[in-house]
């Protein structure tokens, strides 16, 4: 598999561009035209750089408003041509990229752009060139790849072919199936974009919003498709017009940009096994039953305090590290890891974040292949010394720099608590179970240049979907939040990203110095009973305003009484056309970290519009006393 990533899709100098994206692995770069301009090297010198970095030139572009020009506009395109043609021989490049004409002054026709085009390809013919045509979704005379195909078809020239972009296409919503009676020797390139489901204008909705294959709603996959049963066996290639990604880091967009190919092919892979583009064999994405454990890195001191407040929480400490300053605690199927070691990863992941949730491990079909499948999808490989009697678990790093690790019941990766841990007896504790069954959901909050990446991340791993994007209103700002889930619910991830420091999101990056788990929610089958547990054990719930119950009781024609008992415990409550939902959070611990308590009853979402209520609170919380109100 051979591929490409256009210049413009990445933010930097040029040079920086080269770097990240040789690191990330590609094959070749397409050259846009203005990154070329706006460098003080000579093209030789430019294409040489590009060789040292181990890359092709796969394609030079974009060359605009060419066929169907009346005079003088067409002499003068054949001799702007003739100096591209210059400029790439130069470059060391053989394709150019011509996109359909969309000035106000061309001249339709399918035989007259037809006869442009021969005449350029014969030029191009004796310098050893080719030129792809491509239609642009608002081209004047040709929007639709079945039009350009036919004026290729009519040019019957070798030098001229067809170049396919995803996002023309499945913009226009055009039938991608038609790609297929295209032979795929014709195809000179293939572009590949996504991009989120948005109604505007289509130039500013491609010229500002395109993401890579797997982090919008365009049907990239099917598309990739009926590219496959064409026969077609050259580069895939990006390209991405995003104003994000040109403010963002030029490492992690060609990973990002890597990773989402990688992904692609592997799901054409299986659909087209008979396909001539070669795409490495890799296991399928991940299975997962849920998550296994949450770690925490903490020190002796807020370690004393997460431990109290665990304790207060129904949670009672089952098994010490047989060799480390490490405790598992639990309740129902979850089990929550305190790291107070002084060295290792842990420690310097408090040493620079103070308390927080590191890492945490998923429970999948196989461990093994899981690690296997992230390391071919360009994941970060983690791994630390273990000692005797230790199992070395198969892990990667994650959000923030975190840790993810692979857990199954086939092998010892699901004996680890009995192998690796000390149980302590049951009359050590006094902590006594509130109802807790199993982690709901994990609340991830990145930076909001960050998000696709982790969505991405999630969605090319394992077997998850992921829901609509929503805005959750905090009094500071808005912050963007989008779901990764398995169908069953039993992983459950919320992505939070922030774009204002001021929002509490915001402000949770800046005191923790980057992103990472900010809280988790625990599930219970009566959250009335749970409410009246934790009281009993000294618990203090975040209070929400009583203006908050008036208004809910009325909107959703609650029983008074079930309001009142709502009210006394401060939970909260949402409703949808699967059922109902309860909420009940903790004050923040530490910079901001909290948790969260929830009863389903056949809801399947995560209580959005509550949001700015409980986000309200928590900041009221905040607040150092004595601070107006």
């Amino acid at each position: 598999m051979k591929t490409s990533i256009a210049t413009v899709s990445i933010s930097g100098e040029f040079e920086e561009k080269l770097s990240a994206i040789a690191r990330a692995g590609f094959d070749g770069i397409e050259i846009f035209e203005n990154d070329f301009l706006a460098f003080d090297r000579s093209p030789a010198e430019v294409g040489q750089m590009v060789r040292d970095h181990g890359l092709t030139v796969s394609l030079f572009q974009p060359f605009r408003d060419f066929e169907g020009m009346p005079e003088p506009f067409r002499s003068r395109n054949f001799d702007r041509a003739e100096r591209k043609f210059d400029l790439m021989a130069e470059l060391g490049t053989d394709l150019m990229l011509i996109c359909s004409n969309a000035s106000p002054v061309s001249l339709g026709g399918i035989d007259r752009a037809a006869a442009d085009f021969h005449e350029l390809g014969e030029r191009a013919a004796k310098r050893g060139l080719r030129v792809g045509y491509e239609a642009l979704a608002w081209g004047r005379h040709i929007n639709d790849h079945r039009d350009a195909w036919e004026i290729v078809r009519r040019v019957d020239h070798p030098s001229i072919g067809l170049i396919l972009d995803s996002f023309h296409t499945l913009a226009r919503k055009i039938e991608v199936n038609s790609i297929r009676s295209i032979p795929g020797d014709r195809i000179f390139i293939v572009q590949l974009a996504d991009a989120p489901l948005i109604e505007m204008d289509l130039l500013y909705w491609s010229r500002h919003f395109r993401n890579m294959p797997g982090e919008g709603d365009l049907a990239v996959t099917p598309f990739m498709q009926a590219i496959a049963a064409t026969g077609y066996n050259g580069y895939l290639s990006l390209e991405i017009f995003n104003d994000q990604f040109r403010g963002g880091s030029p490492e992690a967009i060609s990973r990002d940009g890597r990773r989402s190919l990688v992904y692609l092919m592997d799901q054409v892979r299986r659909v087209e096994p008979d396909m001539r583009i070669p795409v490495p064999a890799m296991p399928d994405r991940s299975e997962v039953s849920g998550i296994a454990f949450v770690e925490f890195a903490v020190g002796d001191d807020d370690g004393r305090e997460l431990e109290a407040l665990l304790e207060i929480l129904g949670f009672r400490a089952v098994g010490r590290h047989h060799s480390k300053a490490v405790t598992v605690m639990r309740q129902g199927e979850i089990n929550l890891v305190l790291n107070r070691e002084e060295k290792g990863f842990a420690n310097a992941s408090y040493l620079v974040h103070g308390a927080n949730a590191y890492a945490f491990g998923l429970m999948v079909d196989d461990a093994y292949a899981a690690h296997s499948r992230a390391l071919q999808l360009g994941s970060e490989d983690f791994r630390q010394p273990v000692g005797p009697g230790e199992i070395q678990v198969p892990a990667i790093r994650g959000v923030g720099g975190g840790i993810v690790y692979f857990l199954d019941r086939k092998t010892s990766l699901g004996d680890i608590w009995d192998v690796e841990f000390e149980p302590i007896a049951e009359d050590q504790t006094t902590a006594s179970s509130v109802g807790l069954t199993r982690i709901d959901h994990l609340a991830q909050t990145t930076r909001y240049e960050e998000m696709l990446t982790w969505l991405l991340f999630y969605t090319s791993q394992f077997a998850t979907r992921k829901t609509p994007m929503v805005d959750i209103i905090d009094p500071a700002g808005v912050v963007r939040s989008q779901v990764v889930e398995t169908q069953d619910g039993r992983l459950r991830i919320t992505l939070n990203g922030a774009e204002n420091r001021n929002t509490l999101a915001g402000r949770f990056i800046a005191e923790t110095f980057g992103s990472g788990s900010q809280h988790i929610a625990f599930e219970t089958d009566d959250i009335f009973a749970t409410a009246e547990a934790l009281a009993h054990n000294g618990f203090k719930s975040l209070v929400i305003s009583p203006n908050y119950y008036d208004d809910v009781e009325v909107r959703f024609g609650l029983d008074p009484d079930l309001v009142e008992r709502m009210k006394a415990a401060n939970i909260l409550y949402d409703r949808d056309d699967a059922g109902e939902y309860f909420q009940l959070y903790s004050p923040t611990y530490g910079e901001g970290f909290f948790f969260e308590i929830v009863e389903r009853r056949g809801y399947a979402g995560y209580g959005a519009p509550n949001a700015i209520f409980r986000i309200a609170a928590l900041k009221r919380h905040l607040r150092p006393s004595g601070m107006p109100r």
